[in-house]
């Protein structure tokens, strides 16, 4: 697939001399501080070294003061409470969050994951049902019930009292809870309205122990959780989610919980922790029990408390992920198959697919996938609960949400973000909402949107790759949106003579290359899928190269070598 290079804008010039002076680095790395929004030595200190202590205050957030007041209340009486969230990775990292705090303080505490197949997303009337069965009187809902106006109702009815903790984007009007944290309420003015669900779960505690004065070192064993999903949810890691994120990773790399150790274990993974780790080892494993069983059975490995029930829950969960990947695989193979067979689907500028035997748990899985092989905005569909029901992804630029919301009289209910949604509406509707949809992306997206993009950040010299420019990114980290690794291009660049095609089909290719054949500063690199290329690159042709860097650890000798991006001749 053809890819779009695109190149950052260069930083203001007067502002990286003066990054370059105050931190004594070079232009290349105070170029790349600039690009990122750190303009200052104070700005810069922070960024490098994250501190605790720089997490604003909880009670900037709109409603925390109703919030932590309700659950002293709760814990002065001892009522009956109930912790509910979504069933994704980060619904379930946010109920073990938060359940793990306050039970220590209640006699009567539960947690309830709603069924992805009979109740679907967010906060259900079963689960307000199973709540007043149970006498429940406060419920905290994470990772969901911000559009929930009847259900947070219907609760009210039954005695049931509920605070919200949501981080998507809220409707006309807010459920009439007791409290509704969302970092997204337009009369919210906390300054980082880009938390996860389980980031709101977290300033929610922060905030409870800052009342209650109750030692803050309590919060951080919580934080490998928060990692996890910050991680996993994707959202921007910067400013708190930076210093989340940060402090998150060294909890999961030192003193994991025994959920997350069975879990590394399981994936055979054994160096330290990065946030790439997260979202290809520990969050697929995870999100595979809402997606294949119950999230219940995630959050159930997440508080466990012997290395017997977190092993034994691990390898059930383990074997859930090896059932989901041989689903969305045959999934994806079939939505694949539908579209190339269909001149009609070939020529659109979305893809809006129905079967009704689809499983429903792995298709924000297959949206992803298909969006690999044809580029544009994406929708999955399947038959669940006698309606059409599905998830649906974006490409770079274009505003899901917002084409989602224009086809909202044919939906039952939707929610998510600019990048990723999902939605319901009767099967009837399919073939009018697939028109719409279409005809909205249509009128809004661009041509150039529709060309999967590379980002980067500067053109370099491979001689500019020294120890010390690799030890200076690698404290960049923890990588992520809006601090996405550094990517650089180098402009014709020479095969030094020992690049190969790798790989059982000999699809990869292993590089070696130069500046100048004369100079003999040679780089090596990986360039995954691009083994056809071998021929023209040992051939003696320049060529400019798209990566990013990655240390390479092979046989015990350690070496910064080309992540390759793309390449062009």
């Amino acid at each position: 697939m053809e890819k779009r290079w695109v190149i950052n804008e260069p930083g203001d010039e007067e502002t990286v001399a003066s990054l370059m002076k105050s931190l004594g680095v070079n232009y290349l790395i105070a170029n790349l501080l600039v690009q990122r929004g750190i303009t200052t030595f104070d700005m810069a200190k922070k960024f490098f070294r994250p501190n605790l202590d720089d997490l604003h205050d909880p009670f900037l957030m709109k409603d925390m003061d109703k919030a932590v007041e309700r659950i002293e209340k709760a814990i002065a009486n001892q009522e009956r409470v109930m912790i509910y969230g979504d069933y994704d990775v980060d619904g379930t990292t946010s109920v073990a969050l938060v359940y793990s705090y306050l039970r220590k303080h209640f006699d009567f505490i539960d947690y309830y994951i709603p069924d992805r197949y009979s109740e679907g997303y967010g906060v259900s009337n079963t689960g307000i049902d199973y709540a007043a069965e149970h006498n429940v009187t406060l419920m905290i809902a994470l990772d969901c019930g911000i559009k929930a106006v009847q259900k947070i109702a219907y609760a009210k009815e039954k005695g049931i009292d509920f605070i919200i903790c949501d981080h998507h984007t809220p409707g006309d009007s807010l459920p009439k809870a007791v409290a509704v944290l969302d970092p997204k309420r337009e009369d919210c003015n906390y300054p980082c309205d880009a938390l996860s669900g389980c980031g709101v779960g977290f300033k929610l505690m922060h905030g409870l122990s800052k009342k209650m004065n109750w030692p803050f070192k309590d919060l951080i064993p919580l934080l490998d959780l928060l990692a996890v999903s910050i991680a996993s949810d994707i959202v921007p890691i910067t400013g708190e989610n930076r210093v989340l994120a940060h402090f998150g990773l060294i909890q999961l790399n030192n003193s994991p919980r025994l959920g997350f150790k069975t879990i590394l274990n399981l994936a055979g993974v054994e160096k330290d922790l990065s946030v790439n780790d997260i979202v290809f080892k520990i969050g697929p494993r995870i999100n595979a029990a809402g997606r294949i069983q119950s999230g219940n059975r995630a959050v159930q490995l997440l508080i466990a408390d012997t290395e017997e029930s977190a092993t034994l829950i691990g390898d059930t969960i383990n074997v859930m992920n090896e059932d989901r990947k041989e689903l969305d695989h045959s999934i994806t193979d079939e939505a694949l198959e539908k579209v190339a067979k269909s001149n009609q689907l070939l020529a659109k500028k979305s893809t809006v697919l129905f079967d009704r035997n689809w499983h429903k748990g792995v298709i924000g899985i297959v949206a992803s996938r298909m969006i690999e092989t044809y580029y544009k905005p994406t929708v999955i569909l399947t038959e669940s609960n006698g309606f059409a029901t599905g998830s649906a992804r974006s490409v770079d630029g274009f505003d899901l949400y917002q084409a989602i919301s224009d086809c909202s009289d044919l939906l039952e209910n939707f929610g998510g973000h600019k990048y990723a949604a999902g939605l319901t509406m009767k099967i009837e509707n399919v073939g009018e909402f697939q028109r719409r949809f279409e005809q909205y992306v249509v009128n809004n997206i661009s041509d150039d949107m529709l060309i999967p993009q590379v980002k980067i950040d500067a053109h370099i010299k491979l001689s500019d790759i020294t120890p010390k420019f690799y030890r200076i990114i690698k404290q960049f980290e923890p990588f992520g949106p809006k601090n996405m690794t550094p990517v650089f291009v180098s402009e014709r660049v020479l095969d030094y003579g020992y690049s190969r095609a790798v790989g059982r089909n000999k699809e990869h290719l292993k590089l070696s290359v130069v500046d100048d054949i004369r100079e003999g500063d040679v780089k090596s690199g990986i360039a995954f899928s691009m083994g056809n290329l071998h021929d023209r690159i040992s051939s003696g042709v320049p060529f400019d190269v798209c990566y990013s860097l990655q240390e390479n650890d092979y046989m015990g000798k350690v070496e910064t070598q080309l992540m390759v991006r793309d390449i062009k001749f």
